[in-house]
């Protein structure tokens, strides 16, 4: 069995820099979620809930699922500590899952890179939407800098509205919304918005 890298970041996860990073992400999301009272809302590989947890004020109800015990723990606590009432916990290795929850908003923040089936990952979440529910991606944009063997080197606006599109998605759009140093392996890059309507 491959050990998690997430496990072994999960203690040393929330540094200043992601905290940052996080609350421009979790703005530029929160827009995405308004008039979302009555809704579900999966933060898919929510890590320790940087994004996902400031979005329980806007949702009925937030499920967190990720793929790290070590991660979720941190989430646990946060959860205890601020007195969040309608957030779930659930750990869960993506395809694994199964299909029974269904979700009215699905985060997928950062985690896209990490999958090397994109194709594959994105036909589940479009499973697991209510119909006429939507998919929020944030992701980084191609970057020809990066090279690494188990990432992607970010996406360009082609590849996320195909892929969304060959899975079934409609009205799809994208849109950069942060340009940051250092951000991505090190190297300045640029994070964009994507949605699509099951």
């Amino acid at each position: 069995m491959e050990t998690n890298v997430f496990d072994q970041l999960a203690k040393e996860y929330d540094t200043n820099e992601r905290i940052e990073l996080a609350k421009i992400i979790a703005s530029a999301v929160q827009t995405e979620c308004q008039n979302s009272q009555s809704k579900t809302l999966f933060d898919y590989g929510c890590g320790t809930g940087l994004v996902g947890l400031t979005l329980t004020s806007l949702v009925e109800h937030v499920l967190l699922i990720d793929a790290s015990e070590p991660m979720l723990d941190i989430v646990r606590e946060k959860i205890k500590r601020t007195n969040i009432h309608n957030a779930e916990v659930i750990h869960s290795n993506f395809l694994q899952n199964s299909k029974t929850k269904k979700a009215d908003i699905l985060l997928v923040s950062l985690v896209l890179l990490h999958i090397p089936d994109t194709k594959k990952i994105l036909k589940f979440f479009y499973e697991i939407l209510n119909p006429q529910g939507k998919i929020i991606l944030v992701d980084f944009d191609k970057n020809e800098k990066i090279n690494h063997p188990k990432v992607h080197n970010g996406f360009t606006d082609l590849e996320i509205k195909s892929l969304l599109m060959e899975v079934g998605f409609k009205n799809i759009n994208k849109k950069t919304f942060h340009h940051g140093k250092n951000i991505f392996m090190k190297e300045d890059s640029s994070l964009f918005l994507a949605t699509g309507i099951k």
